[in-house]
């Protein structure tokens, strides 16, 4: 009597319905043993060696095909769980640091309230560049260069690049991933700036109690808000000034001439939620790089521990 076995091991395995018993009475189909938990399976085909022609190829090539993709289950596993742990690794990494850079923004922002339109201005400005026909342009730190911040429609804005420029080398001096981009930071300040005068606002509606205006402004729902914006962290900076003439002087473009820009880059005309309009803006033709910032957790060589 011949005999063909196959035998797999599936982690987590739900229990298998009880088989039929077979009609024929040459061959016969027998599942010997499994468990619930690192269940083992084993299937036993046997064949009478008169009737041994009656198991045909299409039988043993299901057998060969479950049994090999039962292995290729139990070996992904180790692959997805270790994908999942870097994935929190680097999610924790981020959020750490952004947190860091938003209070940095904050203290800044805080001791220069004068700055807070300008620095919108500069994030707006900096997004503005964008030229949906080229894909050339947007939130790309090219604001920072000379030759573009000392162009009519940035005028006045130089202050805010130079307190964004001691910003970042405070953000610099305790990032673990790598210096920051001014894509990121200009984008990032123009939060900071949002939030502040959202902030400022909600305590003058306490009368100046500064732990109320905190609980209102929580209560307004912002923070929740900003968190698709959060995720798009991991600009690039571009390494040369974008063409002159995208960005219209705001102080003397009439509202057709506003509207015409901001269709031109796609905004229609109900975007008129602000932390919607400036994540929207703040993503245009970037691709973001969403490992930015992450860095290589060191290893412990338990062999070393002294115990």
């Amino acid at each position: 009597m011949g005999m063909l076995s196959f035998i797999s091991t599936v982690p987590y395995l739900r229990p298998l319905s009880s088989l039929p018993s077979p009609t024929a009475t040459a061959t016969s189909l027998v599942v010997t043993r499994y468990s619930i938990q690192a269940s083992t399976i084993r299937s036993k085909i046997e064949a009478d060696n008169a009737s041994e022609e009656q198991l045909g190829r299409r039988d043993i090539l299901i057998c060969v095909g479950a049994t090999i993709g039962m292995e290729m289950i139990a070996s992904l596993g180790s692959f997805v769980e270790k994908a999942n742990a870097a994935d929190l690794i680097q999610r924790r990494q981020r959020s750490e640091f952004q947190a860091k850079i938003k209070g940095t923004l904050y203290t800044a922002l805080k001791g220069n309230p004068d700055l807070v339109p300008s620095i919108l201005t500069l994030a707006l400005n900096d997004a503005v560049t964008y030229d949906k026909g080229t894909k050339s342009g947007g939130p790309n730190g090219s604001i920072r260069f000379s030759s573009e911040i000392s162009r009519p429609e940035n005028k006045g804005l130089s202050a805010a690049v130079d307190l964004l420029e001691e910003v970042k080398k405070e953000i610099d001096s305790f990032s673990k991933g790598g210096p920051i981009s001014f894509a990121d930071l200009i984008q990032y300040a123009a939060q900071s700036a949002i939030k502040s005068t959202f902030l400022a606002s909600a305590i003058r509606k306490c009368g100046g109690n500064e732990e109320k205006g905190n609980l209102l402004y929580t209560a307004y729902g912002s923070n929740g808000q900003w968190g698709l914006f959060d995720k798009q962290f991991g600009r690039s900076d571009t390494q040369e000034p974008d063409p002159d003439g995208r960005v219209p002087q705001w102080e003397k473009a009439s509202v057709q001439e506003m509207k015409a820009k901001f269709s031109a880059i796609g905004f229609g005309p109900r975007q008129v939620d602000l932390i919607t309009t400036l994540t929207k803006l703040s993503t245009l033709g970037q691709q973001i790089n969403y490992e930015a910032y992450t860095y290589p957790v060191r290893k412990v060589d338990f062999s070393k521990l002294k115990l």
